[in-house]
């Protein structure tokens, strides 16, 4: 048997570099557009495949963790994840770029519905080990516009996606060594921790549906503009690169440790207690932040990453919570389907809604798309009394 500290230390260290290696270019961008003679809003949909495949993908790598092997399918991550990004380091054409961002894409979906089940299984507590793996995922978010912007101006864009290729590439060969494939059947596991009156899940259904739509479009929307945005309204402070990502990156770090705080609130209350006020917040910081500039907007982005990565946490322990082992990864893969599905989309509206009218516009236009998560957050129904948990099989890992 793995030892479940092993096992999540290596999902933890996946989601990190999932986050990090999806939103390199984001941050990349800004330098790369100059060096290949394209403008922001013309290189910036090349990403769109990339992140379609993200969630796509989800549906074909989960079925694929469940049927063949979770360990297997996470090593053909950390090997194809890390030869991804080196090729983007290569790249000469835009269409070359286009095609190795779809690689990246495809191989980082294996990870959310793979490593999430392989989670869960192992987790000894649901929402602390949720909320710990979320913190990872956001690190990752927030050293990938940290290291971008450092190595982008001192080593060349290029270098951004060589050097994590290469170390995550290490990194699965260690996992190989270290974690062995485990076929886990006859072994114990809690069914779903969480109750609803039958005739009620339909509600538990629908308010998933519609969070998992509106938060992943608006998270992803504000990781992929974050960078662009400081550089056009922090000049106030900064013009370097490299203090940008170092302010992103601050940013992002109040939006991870909130993953790990609302994953602790999760073990205590009731889903609908945790998400209904957590709702109410990035609405309105997003309306602020859209005509906000130097300390108002770092002030601002630490709200809405806060409450926009708060509510991820949510939405995985939605799913954790309700769902009884033998369905997990087959939830988890269409919950990610459909999240990142909604996220790729979120890329092209970016760049549809910058050439319009700024970041003012974006900003605004998502404003109102966050009050979809307080709707989502009011059909969430009552849970029933915990009852003792019943214990069901695992299946093969």
């Amino acid at each position: 048997m793995n030892r479940p500290s092993r096992v999540i230390g290596f999902v933890n260290a996946a989601h990190f570099i999932d986050h990090y290696a999806m939103l390199i270019f984001a941050a990349a961008v800004i330098i790369m557009g100059p060096a290949l003679g394209m403008a922001y809003a013309d290189l910036l949909p090349y990403a769109t495949p990339g992140f379609i495949a993200f969630g796509a993908g989800a549906l074909v790598t989960g079925w694929l963790g469940d049927r063949w092997s979770r360990r297997h399918m996470m090593l053909v991550f950390y090997l194809g994840i890390g030869l991804s990004m080196i090729s983007v380091g290569l790249v000469q054409t835009p269409w070359q770029l286009g095609a190795t961002l779809f690689a990246i894409g495809l191989f980082a979906s294996i990870y959310h519905p793979v490593g999430t089940a392989m989670l869960v299984s192992y987790a000894d507590r649901l929402g602390r080990d949720m909320g710990l793996n979320g913190v990872f995922g956001n690190l990752g978010v927030a050293s990938s516009a940290l290291v971008t912007g450092v190595v982008g101006q001192y080593l060349g864009w290029r270098f951004a996606f060589i050097v994590p290729g290469v170390i995550t590439i290490g990194i699965g060969v260690v996992f190989a060594m270290l974690v062995a494939h485990e076929d886990r059947r006859g072994s114990k596991q809690a069914a779903a921790q969480a109750r609803v009156a039958r005739e009620q899940m339909w509600r538990v259904v629908l308010a998933l549906l519609l969070v998992v739509i509106a938060i992943s479009t608006t998270f992803n929307a504000i990781t992929v503009a974050l960078p662009k945005l400081f550089a056009e309204r922090l000049a106030g402070l900064t013009q370097s690169p490299a203090l940008l990502g170092v302010i992103a990156a601050g940013v992002y770090v109040f939006g991870a440790m909130t993953q790990y705080t609302i994953g602790r609130l999760l073990d205590r209350h009731t889903l609908k207690a945790v998400a209904l006020p957590l709702s109410l917040v990035l609405a309105p910081l997003l309306y602020l932040a859209a005509d906000a500039r130097d300390w108002a907007l770092i002030l601002a982005s630490i709200g809405i990453v806060m409450g926009a990565f708060g509510q991820v946490t949510v939405n995985d322990a939605m799913v954790g919570k309700y769902t009884a082992e033998e369905w997990r990864s087959r939830a988890y893969a269409v919950r990610y389907f459909v999240g990142f599905t909604a996220a790729g989309a979120s890329v092209g509206l970016v760049a549809w809604l910058y050439e319009r009218g700024g970041f003012v516009t974006m900003l605004q236009a998502f404003a109102a798309l966050a009050l979809v998560a307080i709707i989502a957050a009011l059909i969430l129904p009552p849970e029933l009394p915990a009852a003792q948990p019943a214990l069901r099989e695992v299946p093969a890992e």
